[in-house]
C-alpha cells in the first residue's frame, strides 16, 4: 500500500457521488470543495425527474445547508461560481439501468470522464419496505457497479455499507467479505434472485386482494423483517446491505473495489466545524426522546459498548482509502478491501456514560418546549431485562391506562388528553424497543485492523493527517457528547 498527498490526489479528479443529498455525501462534497477546489468535476446523482429539479435539490438540500457555512464565508460570492464550474447535478435513480440518467450525452460524458465512483445511495430505515430496500440497497449496488464498469478511466468503486451487516454476532467481528448465499444463522436457501421473486409474488397477491396502499406498505415492511430474520439478520436494512455486498463481490471482476463499513455515525468532530448533524440515528433517538420529556426509560445493558464514530472521520477514512487503492487490482476476482470505521476497539464508549451525559446536559440546559417553558427532565431509567421493562411499563403506563379506560373518557376532554398522551408514550417506547432491540444488548466489537494499518501507513507516508484525521483514540467522549454532539442535535435536529 502506497500513499501520497490526498489533496494532490484529488486535484483534477472526476468523481461520481450517488445519494448526494445524504448526510455523509454532503460532508464528502463539502470537504473536497474546501480542501481541493481544483477537483476537475463532481457529478452528484440526485433522485429527480429532470435537470432543473436536480439543480433545485442540490441547492435546497445540499449547498444551502449550514454545513457549507465555512466555505461560504471563505469564498463569498465566488462559491456560486465554484459550484457551477465544479459540480454537476445529475437527475437519476440508482435502481435503473445507467443510473436512470436520461440524457444520453451526459451518460457518454460521465463514462468518459469519471475516475472514481462513490456509492452512498441507500435507505437506512430499519423498517423500510422490503421491495424498496431490495431495490436500493441490493440491486442498486449492482447497478452502480455496472455503471462504473462502463467508465473507461475508472480507478475504483468506493461502496459505503454498514458495520451492522454482522447482525447480532458477538465477540471480535473481523473485516471479512460476505459471499453469495452466506447466512448468519446457517440457514440454507438465500438466493437474491429468489428474494426478488418472493417480493414480486407477494405484491401480486396483495393487488389481487385489492389491498390499499397502506396495507401494501405494512405487508412489505413485515415481509422484509421476516426474510431478514429467516437468514439471521435483525432487520431489513442490514439484510439488504449485506446482500448488496454479496453482489458486488461476486460481480466485480477486475474492478478495484473498497467497502467502507462505518458503525453508528454521529455529528462532525471537527470539520468544517464541530457538531453538524442531520437526522436521528440510533443513539440519538434516546437523547431526543429524553430531552423532549417523551422518554424516561429504555431497555439496554448499561455496560454494553456503543460503537460510534463522527461523520467527518468516516469521510476522511473514505478519502485516504481512495488514495490507497485507486488502480489497485486485487489478487482474486472476488477480492475486495473492507474497512470497519468505528471506535469499539481503539476507544470504547460505554452506554451508561451516554445516559449520564444526557441527564447532565438536559438538567443544565433544558429544552424549551412549544409552550415556551423549559422541559424539566428527571432520572432516566435503564432497564436491564425484558422482565424489568414489562414491570416498569405496567406500573407507569398500563395500569393508569386501564384506569382511564374504565372512566367514560369520551365525555371529558381532560381525560381524553391524558389517555392519548399515555397511549402515544407507550407506542413510542415500544416501537423504539422493537427497532433497536438487537443493539440494546449488543456484544460485538468491530475489529479495525485494516483501518488501523491505513492510519499507520498514512502517518508514515506523510499524508496530511491533521486534515484527514480518522483516529478515534483522539476523542474525549465526555467532552464530545456534552459539548459537541448533544448541542448539535439541539441546534439541527430538535423541532
Amino acid at each position: 500500500m502506497e500513499l501520497g498527498s490526498v489533496v494532490h490526489f484529488l486535484e483534477n479528479r472526476t468523481i461520481l457521488v450517488t445519494g448526494a443529498t445524504g448526510f455523509l455525501a454532503k460532508i464528502f462534497v463539502e470537504k473536497i470543495l474546501r480542501v481541493q477546489p481544483n477537483v476537475k468535476k463532481l457529478y452528484l446523482l440526485l433522485r429527480a425527474s429532470d435537470a432543473h429539479s436536480a439543480s433545485q435539490r442540490l441547492h435546497n438540500e445540499v449547498i444551502s445547508k449550514d454545513l457549507f457555512r465555512v466555505l461560504r464565508e471563505k469564498l463569498g460570492a465566488n462559491l456560486n461560481s465554484l459550484i457551477s464550474e465544479k459540480v454537476t447535478p445529475v437527475a437519476g435513480d440508482i435502481t435503473c439501468e445507467n443510473l436512470g440518467v436520461k440524457d444520453s450525452n451526459l451518460v457518454e460524458e460521465m463514462w468518459k470522464e469519471v475516475d472514481i465512483v462513490v456509492n452512498l445511495a441507500a435507505t437506512t430505515n430499519f423498517e423500510e419496505r422490503y421491495d424498496v430496500a431490495l431495490l436500493l440497497n441490493t440491486l442498486g449496488a449492482k447497478l452502480v457497479l455496472d455503471f462504473a464498469k462502463k467508465c473507461t478511466n475508472i480507478k475504483m468503486l468506493l461502496h459505503i455499507s454498514t458495520a451492522y451487516v454482522s447482525g447480532e454476532r458477538e465477540g471480535l467481528i473481523v473485516e471479512n467479505s460476505y459471499y453469495m448465499g452466506e447466512t448468519l444463522n446457517g440457514a440454507h436457501g438465500l438466493d437474491i434472485e429468489m428474494e426478488i421473486k418472493v417480493v414480486g409474488e407477494r405484491l401480486r397477491e396483495l393487488r389481487e386482494e385489492e389491498a390499499t396502499d397502506g396495507e401494501i406498505k405494512m405487508a412489505m415492511k413485515k415481509l422484509g423483517i421476516q426474510r431478514a430474520r429467516k437468514f439471521g439478520w435483525p432487520n431489513t436494512y442490514v439484510f439488504t446491505k449485506a446482500m448488496g455486498e454479496m453482489l458486488l463481490g461476486h460481480l466485480k471482476e477486475n474492478m478495484p473495489l473498497v467497502i467502507i463499513r462505518p458503525t453508528i455515525i454521529t455529528s462532525t468532530f471537527k470539520e468544517p466545524f464541530p457538531g453538524w448533524v442531520e437526522g436521528v440515528r440510533t443513539i440519538d433517538s434516546m437523547i431526543v426522546g429524553y430531552g423532549k420529556g417523551n422518554m424516561t426509560c429504555f431497555l439496554a445493558d448499561p455496560n454494553s459498548i456503543i460503537d460510534v464514530i463522527p461523520g467527518d472521520m468516516v469521510v476522511n477514512a473514505m478519502m485516504v482509502a481512495m488514495v490507497a487503492h485507486a488502480n489497485q487490482a486485487f489478487a482474486a476476482s472476488d477480492e475486495m478491501m473492507i474497512y470497519h470505521v468505528g471506535s469499539s476497539v481503539a476507544n470504547p464508549f460505554i452506554l451508561i456514560c451516554l445516559k449520564d451525559y444526557g441527564q447532565r446536559y438536559f438538567t443544565e440546559h433544558p429544552w424549551i418546549g412549544k409552550d415556551g417553558k423549559p422541559v424539566i427532565v428527571g432520572n432516566f431509567t435503564l432497564l436491564t431485562s425484558m422482565d424489568s421493562f414489562h414491570r416498569y411499563m405496567t406500573l407507569r403506563y398500563l395500569l393508569p391506562l386501564k384506569g382511564l379506560e374504565l372512566v367514560n373518557i369520551a365525555s371529558c376532554q381532560y381525560f381524553q388528553g391524558i389517555y392519548l398522551k399515555l397511549r402515544r408514550k407507550i407506542n413510542h417506547v415500544m416501537r423504539m424497543i422493537e427497532i433497536y432491540r438487537p443493539y440494546l444488548f449488543f456484544k460485538g466489537i468491530y475489529d479495525d485492523i485494516n483501518t488501523e494499518k491505513l492510519r499507520m501507513v498514512a502517518g508514515e507516508s506523510g499524508v496530511e493527517t491533521d486534515v484527514f484525521y480518522f483516529d478515534p483514540k483522539g476523542i474525549n467522549w465526555e467532552d464530545y457528547i456534552m459539548n459537541t454532539h448533544i448541542p448539535g442535535l439541539v441546534r439541527y435536529v430538535f423541532k
